[in-house]
């Protein structure tokens, strides 16, 4: 379905993430300063804050080297942001240095809201996790965008060898607790759903897009085209 896509322009896309009026969840039950948030909620432990460290040490190479899958945020000049997420093999996430690590690039829809937010704005913060590992790493740091061929060519999966790496320095990694996992019963597969009760990933983009209103498509042609990029454009 990307064959088909119309290129579109974060000029375009701004209108999407319009924000409503910001005080329309403003109430007397509303929280809105940090003393009245500690206040409610206390403050933690300064072991909780111990245990960030601002390097690479072997739990994290460890973690990473397991991990499967991450997502990203990032924000632009203006202060929209987006969590993306990124999936490979184990051992995708590239230690680099003991402050360094890269991601590769896969295909995708050719939106890149991570890059163009990291070339406004580098700053980022990554969640990872491990199949079956409730815990998760988190990650923050500041990052770029790398063409490096040597660098690439160490992230080949299936033939695949991708145009671009984003790499991030890292500022503060820590463990994060399973508790939310745990309570999201995320590895337990008595949790999982029917896939048949929710529509297709093409038809939900026809109907949000209004993609019958704009292109001369049909919704079964356009559910067709997203399940065909499923089983082929993994890599392509």
């Amino acid at each position: 379905w990307r064959r088909i896509s119309e290129p579109l322009s974060r000029t375009k896309l701004a209108s999407v993430g319009s924000s409503p009026e910001e005080d329309h969840l403003s109430n007397e039950h509303t929280v809105d300063s940090i003393d009245d948030y500690r206040e409610l909620r206390g403050d933690a432990h300064q072991m909780n804050y111990d245990k960030s460290i601002a390097a690479i040490d072997d739990h994290i190479r460890d973690f990473l080297a397991m991990s499967t899958f991450l997502t990203i945020a990032s924000v632009d000049s203006e202060g929209r942001m987006d969590v993306s997420p990124k999936g490979d093999p184990p051992g995708f996430v590239k230690v680099i240095d003991d402050h360094t690590i890269a991601i590769p690039e896969r295909p995708g829809n050719r939106r890149a809201d991570t890059f163009t937010n990291i070339l406004q704005n580098p700053s980022v913060a990554l969640i990872a996790l491990v199949p079956g590992m409730d815990e998760t790493m988190r990650i923050n740091g500041k990052a770029s965008l790398t063409t490096d061929p040597d660098l690439l060519a160490t992230m080949e999966v299936k033939g695949h060898v991708p145009e671009i790496a984003l790499v991030v320095h890292v500022e503060e990694a820590f463990i994060h607790c399973g508790k939310a996992l745990k309570r999201g019963r995320i590895w337990d597969p008595e949790a999982q759903i029917d896939r048949s009760t929710f529509p297709k990933m093409g038809e939900v983009m026809f109907d949000h897009g209004k993609y019958g209103e704009k292109y001369d498509i049909t919704r079964e042609k356009i559910t067709e085209l997203a399940q065909e990029d499923y089983e082929t454009g993994e890599y392509q």
